[in-house]
């Protein structure tokens, strides 16, 4: 599970055994947990899932994910890259 970014107590990470599946990001924070899909094309993200999360919370991290897209684009490469070999 390498985390690749840490922001306002979310950690945000992708899990190694999920192959095949388009770019997304999963996010934790205490018992909450969420799930983010990225539309690289339409620059857009979209829900996969949420634990324990209220509106605020969803907001925020949809926020962080919009600051920080590109980041997680560029680290969603370096990570199939590296799995790979």
């Amino acid at each position: 599970m390498p985390t690749i970014l840490y922001v306002m107590g979310w950690r945000f990470f992708f899990y190694s055994n999920e192959r095949n599946e388009p770019i997304h990001i999963h996010g934790r924070k205490g018992d909450k947990e969420c799930k983010y899909w990225l539309a690289r094309k339409h620059f857009d993200i979209r829900q996969a899932f949420c634990f324990n999360m209220n509106d605020k919370d969803k907001r925020q991290v949809k926020k962080i994910i919009f600051e920080y897209f590109e980041f997680i684009e560029e680290k969603w490469a370096e990570f199939l890259k590296a799995r790979e070999g």
